[in-house]
């Protein structure tokens, strides 16, 4: 076999040194001028003119300027030819021929394809197989599923399960049978494992109807289960999903360096398990090289295409939702990717009614994916997790639990990494931390969010960073007053078009309990109307919530949660709002009792009306309202009485936190925005801790009990300095 001299690089010779040149005497510029050559190619009419105005360096033509010249040998190595001939084999170099004098003298050894049946054998060929019978005349060697022979001989010496090589005497294909008899291998020998080009089956291609064929799979292992009896392995191409079935010993793990990730070849044949397809395999081998690579890029590339969403309309028309469609587009590809790759989906949410829309609405798009493209039947609890988020941002307490989760998915279940999808959070300066810790391990994060997320310079913000895909109002000219809920609620839309019917209420119930006021707010409550929900049934609903979620703490209550959002029975979601609605307007009533008498309002000089309340001294602790709804209700009796077109901001502050709602002309006469005065507080007050943030309007304050006063008092300078 011939290659490039790898000595002289194809050149028959080598360099062994340098000498000066002598025509220039180590210049590199000729003595001798020949205008003639210099002349060549110029218009005839200055070809005078410019032999006599050339005054320049020639360089020398033996040594082409630079002064010294090669000293050469013919390359040893090839002997002047450029190439040598090497072994097929092994790359030996050799000097005739094919094959070196090793690998002429070594056997070969063949060991069939799992695929392989007797028409492959051939007469003489040396095969590698697996003692399964011994009787009185001979014993039975077993090459495949397929494929078996016998070698006759009395007394022996072999045991079920010892390996052995036989060499194929007879074959009766009429008859099926196989003679053979001892190889007899002398000194080193060669493995050389044959393969059978074989069709491949898509996923899809395989239904019922095809129990007991065999057929043939190349795909990605997205899940391994280390069952009583078989190893089950996930397999995903780029039509479907299905399972793989590796029998041995019971308990033991079959195939044990194929992991989650790899690109595998399966045979086996069609079986069903509970209803289920399933492949019983006889040969699972791990692809490497160029060939994983080939199927990787076949499947990334079917999978993208079928991840993109089918539909991207929206329920209404808004310059700021058409902006955000490409991205709302991007992270319903990203999600819709995520569960036809086998990972799980964990959607974090606010706690509050807007952010429980949010999830919902992914949630209720989500799941029949999931049911549809992957065959188990528990795959709604083990690849999707909705949970609330106390703080409206991702906050360590929660990325904490849910690397946690994951990691110990991977390690015992060997489950992909999951999609982060964060909603009704993510955007702020606040999640920076957590989205670190979550980038570490490199998961894909999608963050659908209205909160204020920062100053935006080019279209991006801080968290930009950190994240995959980020949709807010913020980052196209839009602003708070489009939820989360709403937002979510198009993304569902996008990901599963089957489902925007069900869940087209839902924005409005957001846009109620988040208070938000814009048109496009306006338009999802007249959607909800459409659909028998009018304003005091959205604010019933969005209340309940609420009050429900003060009580589920950390749970996600499916069911409940379903109920009150009128996703399931109709007569069971009106008398549980009517019931809870009650209740929870009763502890308002008795939390309001304790606190407004002792709430200080002033009229400030700039014409803000100010209030101020301890809910650590004159609100009821560990019930609902918690202090953050207490100083909305306190903030809707002070609007009630003051109008909501004048500027009301009440500040309820306790030890170590202070909670903000200002009225939307607090924003538009002042300029106010709760986020940057935090980033002004702690700029000034350093030693404080300042921590916090939310909307313009409405948000929290964190800070060193100790420095409570000092805070507080800066903040209200902050308030009454307001032009």
């Amino acid at each position: 076999m011939k290659k490039t001299c790898f000595e002289c690089k194809g050149k028959g010779y080598q360099i062994i040194s340098y000498q000066i040149c002598e025509p220039c005497h180590g210049t590199g510029i000729s003595d001798e001028v020949d205008l003639q050559d210099h002349v060549k190619g110029l218009p005839k009419g200055t070809r005078e003119r410019y032999q006599l105005d050339v005054d320049e360096e020639v360089p020398c033509p033996s040594c082409k300027g630079k002064g010294e010249v090669e000293v050469t040998e013919t390359c040893p190595a090839c002997q002047g030819q450029g190439t040598v001939n090497l072994c097929q084999k092994c790359g030996k170099k050799i000097d005739k021929g094919d094959y070196c004098p090793e690998c002429q003298s070594k056997q070969q050894v063949y060991l069939l394809h799992p695929a392989s049946d007797i028409n492959d054998l051939e007469l003489g060929a040396i095969y590698k197989g697996k003692v399964t019978k011994v009787v009185d005349y001979g014993i039975f060697v077993t090459f495949t599923k397929k494929v078996y022979g016998l070698m006759r001989m009395k007394m022996a010496p072999y045991q079920v399960g010892d390996e052995i090589f036989a060499q194929v005497s007879e074959i009766k294909p009429h008859r099926g049978e196989v003679d053979l008899e001892p190889a007899s291998i002398k000194g080193t020998y060669e493995l050389v494992r044959l393969k059978k080009d074989l069709p491949r089956t898509s996923i899809n291609k395989i239904s019922s109807t095809d129990k007991g064929k065999n057929v043939r799979l190349v795909g990605e292992v997205i899940h391994v289960q280390q069952t009583s009896g078989p190893t089950i392995f996930t397999i995903s191409d780029e039509t479907g999903i299905t399972w793989a079935a590796a029998f041995d010993q019971p308990g033991e793990r079959v195939y044990p360096h194929i992991l989650t990730g790899h690109m595998v070849e399966v045979l086996g044949e069609v079986s069903l398990h509970g209803g289920k397809i399933q492949i019983e395999s006889e040969f699972i081998d791990r692809l490497t090289g160029s060939d994983a690579i080939d199927v990787r890029k076949l499947i990334d590339e079917a999978l993208d295409k079928r991840a993109k969403p089918e539909s991207t309309d929206l329920l209404q028309e808004s310059p700021t939702l058409e902006k955000l469609r490409p991205l709302l587009a991007k992270a319903a590809q990203a999600i819709r990717r995520a569960v036809l790759d086998g990972r799980s989906v964990l959607v974090r949410h606010h706690a509050d009614a807007d952010g429980i829309c949010a999830g919902v609405a992914v949630e209720k798009a989500v799941i029949p994916l999931l049911k549809e493209i992957n065959p188990a039947n528990d795959a709604e609890w083990h690849y999707f997790r909705r949970s609330p988020s106390k703080a409206p941002f991702y906050e360590l307490e929660d990325v904490v639990k849910d690397l946690s989760f994951a990691l110990e998915d991977q390690e015992r279940h060997g489950q992909k990494l999951p999609l982060i999808v964060l909603l009704d959070n993510g955007s702020t300066e606040e999640d920076i931390l957590a989205l670190m810790k979550v980038k570490v391990y490199d998961m894909e994060i999608v963050v659908v969010d209205h909160h204020y997320p920062g100053e935006v310079i080019n279209g991006r913000v801080a968290v930009d960073d950190y994240v995959d895909v980020h949709v807010n109002p913020y980052l196209v000219g839009g602003d708070s007053q489009i939820t989360a809920g709403a937002l979510a609620v198009e993304l569902a839309g996008m990901i599963n078009p089957a489902v925007k019917e069900r869940i087209n209420h839902l924005p409005g119930i957001a846009a109620v309990g988040d208070h938000a006021r814009s048109a496009e707010a306006e338009k999802y409550i007249e959607i909800a109307s459409d659909k028998g929900y009018d304003r005091n049934d959205l604010e019933k609903i969005a209340t309940t919530i609420d009050f429900e979620a003060f009580y589920l703490r950390f749970m996600n209550g499916r069911g409940l949660i379903d109920t009150i959002l009128g996703l399931g029975n109709r007569d069971k979601h009106t008398k549980l709002v009517d019931a809870l609605y009650q209740e929870s307007q009763r502890r308002v009533k008795w939390q309001l009792a304790a606190a407004m008498p002792n709430l200080k309002t002033q009229n400030l000089p700039n014409g803000v009306i100010f209030s101020v309340l301890d809910v650590e001294k004159y609100a009821h602790k560990f019930t609902y309202p918690a202090p953050g709804k207490t100083c909305g209700y306190v903030h809707d009796q002070m609007v009630q009485k003051h109008g909501e077109d004048n500027p009301i901001l009440t500040l309820a502050y306790g030890p170590d936190f202070g909670v903000i709602r200002a009225t939307d002309a607090v924003n538009e006469k002042f300029g106010f925005n709760l986020n940057t005065i935090i980033l002004q507080l702690a700029e000034e007050i350093p030693e404080a801790g300042i921590d916090g943030g939310g909307h313009e309007c409405a948000g929290s304050l964190k800070f060193v009990e100790g420095l409570s006063k000092k805070v507080l008092s800066g903040f209200a300078h902050k308030v009454a300095g307001l032009t």
